[in-house]
């Protein structure tokens, strides 16, 4: 998510009334609000008139308020509104921004929520998992990413191929990444919000895929040295994937380690060719 200037202020006074809104919350709590602020990120979405008087810069701030507390009291709980006054209230560069910000504080909301139960580790695993379901089967990532596919038939494929099996936190996660996808792909939308649990326990990611299954040792020792490479601790996640031949390939950031024999046997045809 790219923020302009405005938007970027916005967001930080939103996350702090967040904070001072769960901070003595427990997690059921926590994950009402989020559920709730993400109900809104949907009316607005689909409500572009309504969007643009919330986020309009003209208008007083109390005038934007007010609007939202009409809008929205009786509705929703007090925690959620107050977090809402704050972003009515506040200056933000485009409509789409506000609605980008009041998504990304929904996740945080929700990923508090995972805190808050002690699962926070069980919501970033089941998000990956999914994450390369949808990676591993192009059918269901083109249905889930189908612009012109209806919300309510996107949510009801993924109830029935998560609801009960995963944290209701990363079911939420999952249907709001979905609904929101328009075409900028399920799978890239889930890794980020990996990312974003892991970093809930100040942790960067790195993907591994392997030609075979890692015992639980190479696991460790794979994660001891990307520690010490990385000077920060590393969140690993693990997929088989054969068609490598052997070794690993890593993925941190944008920095590919390719240790796999398919990528040394590629890399010796390139130099090959340009021998």
């Amino acid at each position: 998510m790219t923020l302009h200037a405005a938007s970027r202020e916005a967001l930080g006074l939103a996350e702090e009334r967040l904070g001072e809104v769960l901070a003595a919350a427990d997690a059921a709590v926590s994950r009402t609000v989020g559920e709730e602020l993400l109900s809104v990120v949907d009316l607005l979405d689909t409500e572009i008139g309504l969007r643009r008087v919330v986020s309009d810069a003209s208008a007083a701030p109390e005038a934007r308020t007010g609007l939202v507390r009409r809008l929205f009291e009786g509705k929703l709980g007090d925690p959620a509104l107050k977090v809402l006054d704050v972003v009515a209230g506040s200056r933000w560069s485009s409509p789409r921004q506000l609605v980008d910000g009041l998504e990304s504080l929904g996740y945080s909301a929700l990923l508090t929520a995972a805190e808050k139960a002690g699962n926070v580790d069980t919501v970033e695993s089941q998000l990956f998992q999914v994450a390369r379901v949808v990676a591993g089967s192009p059918e269901l990532e083109a249905a889930l990413s189908d612009l012109a596919g209806p919300a309510d038939a996107k949510r009801t494929l993924v109830r029935g191929l998560f609801a009960g099996k995963v944290d209701p936190v990363v079911e939420t996660l999952v249907e709001q990444v979905v609904h929101r996808a328009k075409g900028r792909g399920v799978g890239n939308g889930l890794d980020k919000l990996v990312k974003l649990a892991a970093e809930r326990r100040e942790r960067s990611v790195a993907y591994v895929t392997s030609a075979s299954a890692l015992s639980d040792e190479q696991t460790a020792q794979l994660g001891t040295k990307l520690n010490d490479l990385y000077g920060r601790r590393i969140a690993l996640h693990v997929e088989v994937n054969p068609a490598l031949g052997g070794g690993l390939v890593v993925r941190v950031g944008d920095e590919v380690i390719d240790g796999s024999t398919a990528g040394q046997l590629a890399s010796l045809r390139r130099r090959l060719a340009r021998a």
